[in-house]
């Protein structure tokens, strides 16, 4: 939650920095339109490689995998879409930097892989440990089975039966 806070402070006043520098360099107006353009490129490359993740992740489910990958590939797209949204050169730049596919996929891959990996360590969690750390069995509760239609509750089913032959 701080770490949330402190980059909501803190993005806009290294933007508008940036912002400032840039404009005294290049002026104003070669600034904004800079800005607008990164804007309309980012979209539109997004909006492609969006496609092209979709699909792969369509051909996955078609052979029946987990298409984990393409699933925080397109997070990652997502977020690198509001990215060039922003008004802003930082942030454009690290819009710019998800744009690049063998990075994105990179970064997909080792976010996905840790993800599976937490969830197939989830009995860990659950399994109950000793004081040495070793996994315990647990509460054994030990019972008796009989199929259905053999339980009754006064056992005069049973007499029944063997009365009558």
């Amino acid at each position: 939650m701080r770490f949330a806070l402190l980059l909501f402070i803190l993005v806009p006043i290294v933007e508008l920095s940036v912002l400032i520098q840039v404009g005294s360099q290049i002026g104003s107006f070669t600034t904004i339109a800079l800005v607008f353009l990164t804007a309309i490129i980012g979209v539109t490359l997004i909006r492609r490689q969006g496609f092209a993740t979709s699909m792969k992740a369509q051909e996955k489910m078609r052979r029946g995998e987990l298409p984990a990958s393409e699933m925080a590939e397109g997070i990652m797209l997502a977020f690198a879409g509001v990215c060039l949204l922003i008004p802003g050169f930082v942030t454009d730049a690290l819009g710019a930097l998800l744009l690049i596919t063998p990075f994105r996929q990179a970064v997909a891959a080792r976010v996905s892989l840790d993800f599976l990996k937490n969830r197939m360590n989830m009995r860990a969690q659950w399994s109950q440990r000793d004081a040495n750390g070793n996994f315990t069995q647990g509460n054994i509760i030990e019972g008796d089975y009989r199929p259905e239609s053999e339980k009754n509750d006064s056992g005069s089913e049973k007499n029944d039966h063997i009365e009558k032959k």
